[in-house]
């Protein structure tokens, strides 16, 4: 009986860990991303912060942003396919796992909102810069609907920033500025500083998740 006994409670001690295990690792990602975060909020956690270096710009809005598109970004900074020294530092000090944790957790915080179909109408020239640049191909029609949670919501984003980010795809043989995508790249070195600064401004005053 007294062997027996133990037998019943090593088994009880048994099943409750795994339960524990199992409840841990069922714990949403999201969640465990919120422990992660801390090299995050002192930029992206205060509205309107804006970076010094190596560009002066609002940093972007992450809040509700795509997980898949945020993963993205994070490694190429850590594989300097992304050129942003700070960013790099940070992506490279983050697992596989930590990334993927921060983006399921960034990706939870979208508003609840209702946001059109479709985007205001913009100027005749923006309209066709829009065009020219297939824009809508990739970002949706409203600009908060990617074709693919790998490309970015832009509605609503700091104009500044995505006047900066445009500009970073038109940028070669800079040590701390410029992104690797031939997509993008192939797009944006259609246009002037100038159009890009129209094209940014009109996507910023649009209503957005992030």
């Amino acid at each position: 009986m007294k062997k027996l006994l133990q037998i019943s409670l090593a088994l009880a001690t048994l099943f409750g860990a795994s339960a524990s295990v199992l409840a841990k690792d069922a714990a949403p990602a999201a969640t465990i991303g919120q422990d992660k975060i801390a090299m995050c909020i002192g930029c992206h956690g205060i509205p309107g912060y804006q970076a010094s270096f190596p560009e002066v710009h609002k940093v972007p809005m992450i809040s509700g942003q795509n997980a898949k598109y945020i993963a993205a970004s994070l490694t190429a900074y850590a594989k300097g396919e992304r050129k942003h020294p700070t960013m790099r530092g940070i992506a490279q000090s983050l697992s596989e796992q930590d990334i993927a944790d921060i983006s399921a957790f960034y990706e939870k915080q979208a508003p609840a909102q209702t946001l059109p179909e479709t985007a205001a109408a913009p100027s005749a020239q923006v309209a066709e810069l829009l065009t020219k640049g297939a824009c809508v191909s990739c970002h949706g029609a409203n600009f908060n609907k990617p074709i693919d949670g790998s490309y970015p919501k832009i509605a609503g984003q700091h104009a500044d920033y995505l006047n900066v980010a445009l500009k970073s795809y038109q940028t070669e043989g800079n040590a701390v500025v410029g992104r690797s995508n031939a997509i993008m790249a192939g797009q944006v070195k259609q246009f002037s500083h100038a159009e890009l600064k129209a094209i940014a401004k009109y996507l910023a005053s649009l209503p957005g998740e992030l």
